[in-house]
């Protein structure tokens, strides 16, 4: 048995798990990244779901810049918009070198491929060592000193001994509308993804007729192969380029009659599920043996140039569900549709991962009928707490095992959310090995400072990005709850607004002052008289914070602005602000134009400069909780 140890073990390279070793090894530390497969990217490349859902809005982290790479590899944006599922399809052999490319680049990342978990470690309840075995019985014993499963079904938090949930929960349990009166276990259809090419006028790439095929179960996938003229289905053409890629390439993950599967393989063994995973491949096979004889499509056949296996399908399903931690935080539909309701949980203010697909579950193959309503939703955030363990130490949790519903996991499986949900569970590893901390007890705002500098959105705000010289700063008042974004349910991208530009009264300056200082407030300034203001002017804004710091001496303060003499009333704070670069964004052609209304991202970036938030609210604050602390000056 061989022995290794690092810092950080990510078990499982898919989607989340290669985000995670990126921001892991990006952060300074050492990480071990095992695989079975002889790819990374999981369900976007193994699994061939090369289609991404959500998101387009929001290019956060790492999902921003692996998009960015593939704009770069196909010529941009439109180059990759081929389909009409998805604004971002590529053929998965190119997402692989993409992922593939961004490892080799850190030096901090040790890959080892063909291993797959087999047992679990602990000390009492902390997760130390987990053992590997590959295909020639060969076993590797890996030592780390925070582990983060990355695995597709949540296999090692279920050897490590947490709690977890499989299938659907009970309204009785969660609350949500929408959900059963009766727990069970169904999760999600799973799909065996195909990639076809045309391979042009003549060919026959006709496949031979898999075992079990039955026609009538693809009967109406598309409407010149139906025989029922009252269904509303697409045409065969449209159906094909539903998941059209570059290259005159297909991915096949078609829900109408198509080729989702029902099959539920999260306990079983690796060898029962290879035997039972066998027949959703068949399925596949059926359907594309259905339009090829039947559609007359015989010029489509299984791309031949993409995965390195015998039959030409990838190396895993498309899994949407998989177990479900028990962690410190349930996320849950009425926290996705109410972010701002509950007092008691503002999980928001956690956040680490943003998401806008809407609530989407494939339960047509369901071994009974499934009936779900699915509310309408805003963009929304993840809390971290999903991600750490009720009980067991030493562990954090990603991919599609965090801690959420079933319901909700409609949308955090989606492969955007699940790369920031990695890349979140490898920059919080990362805390926890410098700081020698287990998960549930890291300093909350330093990870999530490491997340905004690595150019991560925190809350879900389309109108302000990483590029904008505010971002940061109003993503710290989002997340300390002293101003809020309004949610915008939209259908298939759903929208949280900050709206930046957006002017203040005088009600809503105040508000965030006495939260942050209210005996000041109080001391120095005329709340009756700022409370009936509709708007507040910049000038009024500086003078008034001016005084609130309790007037510091403006030594030998020079004249900035050519529209502030020093015979204005305001001269003297909007000096003093200058200096200490609050201000140095405000102004153009040196005016300061101090009659301006105030706009939110103004007071964001001067709370942020003048408080440094971060500091001073600690994760779940409220803001009327917090105490009397007066700025660093």
């Amino acid at each position: 048995m061989k022995k290794l140890k690092t810092s950080v073990l990510v078990a499982g390279g898919g989607t989340g798990g290669v985000c995670a070793a990126i921001q892991a090894a990006r952060s300074g530390v050492h990480c071990i990244l095992v695989e079975e497969t002889p790819w990374l990217g999981g369900m976007l490349t193994a699994a061939g779901v090369s289609c991404t859902d959500g998101n387009h809005n929001l290019p956060s982290g790492l999902w921003g810049e692996f998009r960015k790479k593939l704009y770069d590899y196909y010529g941009g944006a439109d180059a990759v918009a081929t389909g009409w599922v998805s604004n971002t399809s590529f053929e998965p052999h190119v997402g692989e070198r993409i992922f593939r490319e961004m490892v080799d680049a850190e030096k901090n990342i040790d890959v080892i491929h063909g291993y797959w978990p087999v047992k679990i470690l602990k000390n009492k309840k902390r997760v130390t060592d987990v053992v590997f075995e590959n295909e020639k019985n060969e076993i590797i014993q890996i030592t780390a000193t925070i582990t983060i499963d990355a695995t597709e079904y949540g296999d090692i938090l279920a050897m490590a001994g947490c709690d977890y949930h499989i299938g659907r929960d009970s309204i009785c349990d969660t609350g949500e509308e929408g959900a059963p009166r009766e727990a069970d276990d169904i999760i999600q259809d799973i799909t065996y993804v195909a990639i076809l090419k045309d391979y042009g006028a003549g060919a026959d790439k006709t496949i031979r007729q898999p075992p079990d095929y039955h026609q009538h179960a693809y009967n109406c996938t598309c409407r010149e192969l139906c025989d029922d003229p009252g269904r509303d289905v697409v045409d065969a053409q449209t159906m094909l380029n539903y998941g059209r890629l570059p290259n005159n390439k297909f991915m096949v993950n078609w829900p109408v009659n198509g080729n989702d599967y029902y099959l539920n393989v999260i306990s079983q063994s690796r060898d029962e599920r290879k035997r039972e995973l066998q027949k959703a491949k068949n399925f596949t096979l059926g359907w594309i043996y259905f339009i090829q004889t039947r559609g007359g499509f015989r010029n489509f056949g299984l791309a031949e140039d993409e995965f390195e296996t015998r039959d030409n399908l990838p190396f895993i399903p498309y899994n949407r569900e998989s177990r479900r931690l028990k962690g410190i935080v349930q996320l849950t539909v009425p926290d996705l549709k109410y972010p701002y309701r509950y007092r008691n949980r503002p999980l928001y203010q956690s956040g680490i991962a943003v998401g806008d697909y809407p609530l989407d579950h494939h339960h047509q193959k369901a071994p009974k009928q499934i009936e779900e309503k699915f509310p309408r939703i805003p963009a929304f955030t993840v809390p971290y707490g999903c991600l750490v363990p009720e009980r067991i130490d030493g562990l954090l949790v990603a991919e599609k095992s965090i801690s959420v519903t079933h319901l909700v996991n409609g949308t955090t499986r989606l492969q955007p959310t699940v790369m920031l949900i990695g890349q979140a569970a490898g920059a919080a590893a990362a805390v926890c090995v410098e700081g020698g901390v287990e998960p549930r007890e890291i300093p909350l705002r330093v990870l999530q400072q490491n997340l905004l500098n690595a150019g991560c959105w925190l809350m879900p705000f389309r109108d302000v990005s990483p590029g904008d010289w505010f971002f940061q700063a109003v993503q710290k008042v989002a997340v300390c709850g002293l101003l809020k974004g309004r949610g915008i349910p939209k259908g298939w991208a759903n929208e949280m607004r900050f709206y930046p530009l957006k002017n203040l009264s005088g009600k809503e300056f105040l508000t965030c002052l006495a939260a942050l200082i209210p005996k000041a407030v109080s001391d120095f300034v005329d709340i009756e008289k700022m409370n009936q203001k509709k708007v507040i002017s910049r000038g009024e804004a500086l003078e008034t914070l001016w005084r609130v710091i309790a007037e510091p001496k403006p030594g030998s303060i020079k004249s900035y602005y050519k529209d502030v003499q020093p015979d204005d009333e305001s001269f003297l704070s909007i000096q003093y602000f200058h200096e200490m670069k609050w201000t140095e964004h405000w102004a153009d052609d040196h005016n300061f134009h101090k009659e301006r209304t105030l706009v939110r991202l103004e007071l964001a970036s001067m709370l942020d400069g003048i408080w440094d938030l971060f500091s001073i609210y600690p994760g779940f604050i409220e803001p009327q909780e917090v105490s009397d602390r007066k700025g660093k000056l």
